[in-house]
This record gives structure tokens, C-alpha cells and sequence, in this order.
């Protein structure tokens, strides 16, 4: 076994480990539970949820090096915040989503696992995922903004767009036409996603 590999896998491990410790602390993220009342506020946190919200960040992530390991089209990542200021709305609007913190979950799993099995799928399988992903983690981030007023849900869907947007599109541009892009980096990498939602799931059960 080689350095790098067991170097890798002990990140790994203590990811999965910190994951598991961290969730809990995360679950009502930048305003310490409390609904955002201003512009301010709304956007704070709707910047932050992305960002402390780590299986929300680890698919965030995966979404860029999808693209850049697959050559996919850069609109992959728009459709998937998109869809999650949609999947938002819907939690803000009282529509029920049923086991949407499972899906999420589970949406890093795959996104992680076929990333890291070098699978090669087509666009439109990639779009069906993205999409998906992006309306549960939506109505997952809707949890933090429902029963707010107008201004600050508005102020929160134009953070959130904004950080997933700079985080998905920025790491497929800083990783597309990179020499080892084709390499090992990407399974190592997804494998790495593919842990975050393998815990993120045990906490589900």
C-alpha cells in the first residue's frame, strides 16, 4: 500500500469522522437558529448555508469536478442552483418534500461514486442527477428561511445562488484542462465526496 494511498484514506476517514461530529452543529448554521429578519441577514445566511453545510458543499463541489472530469457543458451547474432556489421555494411555499434529507444524502453518494468509478455518462444522465440534487438540497435549505418575510427569503435565494454559482462553476474552471484532471485526482476526489454522503446517510438511520 503506498503512501499517497494511505495518506488519502486516513483523510478520508478523519472527513467521515468530522462529518458525523459536525452535522448537528450545522443544522441552523449563520443565524444560531433564528429566522434572518433584514436584507443583511437573508443574504448572510443564505451565503453560508452553502458553505457550512458540508454534504450541501461536498455535491456543490462534485457538481464543478463533474464538469471538468467529464467535459460537461457549464450550464449543468447553473441548472442545479436553479433548481435549488426552486426546491426552496417549494419548502418556503408549505409544499412537502417527504425524506429529503435522505436524498440529499444520497445525492453525494452517487454524485461522488460515479466520479470516482471514472463512468462515463451522458449529459442528459448528468442533468437528471443535478436536477434532482438540486431541488432536495433546495428544500433542505428552505428549512432555514421558512416562516420569513418577503425581503429576507429574496436576499437568501440571491446569496445562495451566488455562493453555489461561484463554488460549482469556479472549481470546474479552475480543473477543466488541467493535465492530471484525467489522472487519478478525480476518483481520489470523488471517492472522498462519496464518503461525506456515505456518512451523511448513517446519521439518516
Amino acid at each position: 500500500m503506498s503512501f499517497q494511498f494511505r495518506r488519502t484514506a486516513g483523510c478520508g476517514a478523519a472527513l467521515v469522522a468530522s462529518v458525523i461530529a459536525t452535522l448537528p452543529a450545522h443544522a441552523h448554521h449563520m443565524m444560531d437558529g433564528k429566522l434572518p429578519a433584514t436584507f443583511m441577514q437573508g443574504l448572510l445566511s443564505g451565503l453560508g448555508h452553502p458553505v457550512v453545510g458540508l454534504d450541501h458543499l461536498a455535491f456543490t463541489l462534485a457538481a464543478g469536478l463533474a464538469v471538468a472530469a467529464a467535459g460537461l457543458p457549464l450550464l449543468l451547474p447553473v441548472l442545479f442552483v436553479a433548481v435549488s432556489c426552486l426546491g426552496v421555494g417549494l419548502h418556503v411555499a408549505g409544499i412537502n418534500l417527504p425524506a429529503s434529507e435522505l436524498l440529499v444524502a444520497l445525492s453525494v453518494l452517487v454524485a461522488g461514486s460515479v466520479i470516482a468509478s471514472g463512468r462515463k455518462l451522458p449529459v442528459a444522465a448528468w442533468a437528471a442527477l443535478f436536477a434532482f440534487a438540486g431541488l432536495f438540497h433546495g428544500y433542505a435549505y428552505g428549512e432555514s428561511i421558512y416562516g420569513a418575510e418577503a425581503t429576507p427569503i429574496a436576499s437568501y435565494l440571491l446569496g445562495l445562488a451566488v455562493i453555489q454559482s461561484v463554488i460549482a462553476v469556479g472549481a470546474a474552471l479552475a480543473l477543466r484542462n488541467r493535465a492530471w484532471i484525467a489522472g487519478l485526482f478525480p476518483r481520489l476526489a470523488g471517492g472522498l465526496v462519496a464518503l461525506v454522503g456515505l456518512a451523511v446517510l448513517a446519521t439518516q438511520f
